[in-house]
């Protein structure tokens, strides 16, 4: 490969991108930088001023225009970071998700009419293929930092991805037979048929373009309660703060959206998850033995109270 190879792809890609944004539409009234600020926000849910600029490699007085207009437009929330007031945490109020999420919809849109420009056969070949430049253009070296997993909404496939992999890995990490995969295809399938997107909410961790984590908050039978469920973090994934980053956002989306309680079942085998839902406050409200999934398990039932203060 010659550098006047490489620069060619460069221009065709760029021209490709190009046309996906005709006459502006997929960001207005934002720009291109803005908008990717407001994603960053979006997929986030502990964001600071000092990690968007180097998130973003932006100038600090060019972040701060933005986060200026962005507060005009009542998009988003400035506070003191408890961890460090010098640090100002920044978070999208209600209105920055629905604009966020506008602007996620524009964009999916148009790749998606892009992609329909590709025979079903060939996108195995094209995703390999992306990941392929991706891997060699950053030596191979898988990411290792906090920061280079997103959190996104689900996109096409993603849901069918939260039953196989729940599937796969409780199978082969504790023994669970086919009736936890049932399980779990009812309550996704349950979710994906009726909803509340104002109160029910799906997270995907995303690392190096591929899915590594998940996690769903639903409502709950009782009132003014939120139940977290399939709680997931695939295993060459773990230790980047993953399912810790899934947790603290079904907490704060729970907070944030009037629920008083959230809980949560899970089984006293999960140790790793249960240290995880301890450390962000949960109480262990019941336990009770029974057998399912083909094994003798120990019940667990899980409660955050979410009328303090908070975090």
């Amino acid at each position: 490969m010659t550098v006047q190879e490489v620069r060619a792809f460069n221009r065709f890609y760029t021209n490709v991108i190009g046309a996906l944004d005709y006459s502006r539409r997929l960001y207005a009234p934002y720009t291109l930088t803005e908008s990717r600020v407001l994603y960053e926000l979006a997929h986030s849910p502990r964001t600071d001023a000092a990690d968007l600029r180097t998130e973003l490699s932006l100038d600090a007085g060019y972040l701060s225009r933005i986060l200026n207009k962005f507060e005009r437009d009542g998009l988003i929330e400035r506070t003191a970071s408890r961890e460090d007031p010098r640090r100002v945490r920044v978070t999208l109020t209600s209105r920055g998700r629905e604009t966020a999420a506008l602007l996620a919809e524009r964009a999916d849109e148009s790749v998606g009419a892009l992609l329909a420009t590709v025979p079903l056969a060939d996108r195995p070949r094209l995703t390999e293929a992306m990941h392929t430049v991706r891997t060699l253009l950053s030596d191979g070296r898988p990411p290792r930092r906090r920061e280079d997993v997103v959190l996104r909404e689900p996109g096409p496939g993603d849901l069918g991805w939260i039953v196989a992999r729940n599937a796969a890995l409780y199978a082969a990490e504790y023994g669970f037979n086919a009736d936890y995969e049932a399980l779990v295809a009812r309550i996704v399938a349950d979710f994906a048929e009726d909803h509340d997107p104002h109160l029910e909410r799906v997270w995907i961790a995303e690392l190096d373009g591929r899915p590594v984590g998940c996690v769903m908050c639903v409502r709950d039978d009782a009132p003014a309660t939120a139940r977290l469920r399939l709680l997931l973090v695939e295993p060459e994934a773990r230790g980047l703060g993953i399912g810790d980053r899934l947790v603290s956002a079904v907490v704060g989306f729970a907070r944030e959206v009037g629920y008083r309680e959230l809980v949560l079942w899970t089984n006293d085998v999960l140790a790793a998850a249960r240290r995880l839902y301890q450390r962000h406050g949960f109480v262990l409200a019941a336990e009770n033995p029974h057998r399912s999934f083909g094994r003798d398990l120990n019940g667990q039932d899980w409660r955050l109270d979410l009328t303090g203060a908070g975090e």
